[in-house]
């Protein structure tokens, strides 16, 4: 079991509508979506084309800081608000899309570009589902 589903299951109050696991999945996505995404942006900055990344290095940040945003928005239930989860989980897919397809810009040249597009595909697929178990 990993530590976002964990601490899903402890959770004192009824979470409701709540699908623990797509959330769970969703948490996880963002965590690791955030993280290739500030490797990659780093990455590029190492690389000798860098002038022709500044795109990507900008769509790397911009996701990385959705999908931690979206991660610790999902990882509460206190006051739940559906609306404002529903925006965020639709933003932080539209950061991903976005981010993805710049990287497969460049994924045939930069290995970590091609690992963070798939990254990026991934998350934007868990923020959709769990959009749509949301109603």
């Amino acid at each position: 079991m990993t530590v976002a589903r964990e601490m899903l299951q402890t959770y004192p109050k009824d979470l409701g509508d709540i699908d623990r696991e797509k959330t769970a999945a969703c948490i996880e996505a963002c965590v690791e979506c955030a993280q290739a995404c500030t490797a990659c942006a780093d990455a590029c900055l190492s690389e000798d084309t860098v002038a022709e990344l500044t795109k990507c290095i900008r769509a790397n940040s911009d996701c990385a800081d959705v999908c931690d945003t979206t991660s610790r928005v999902l990882s509460r239930h206190t006051g739940y608000d559906a609306n404002l989860t529903r925006v965020v989980l639709e933003a932080c897919a539209q950061a991903c899309k976005s981010c993805g397809d710049e990287c497969d810009r460049h994924g045939s040249k930069h290995d970590h570009c091609r690992i963070c597009a798939e990254t990026c595909r991934r998350c934007e697929q868990a923020c959709r589902d769990l959009i749509t178990s949301l109603g």
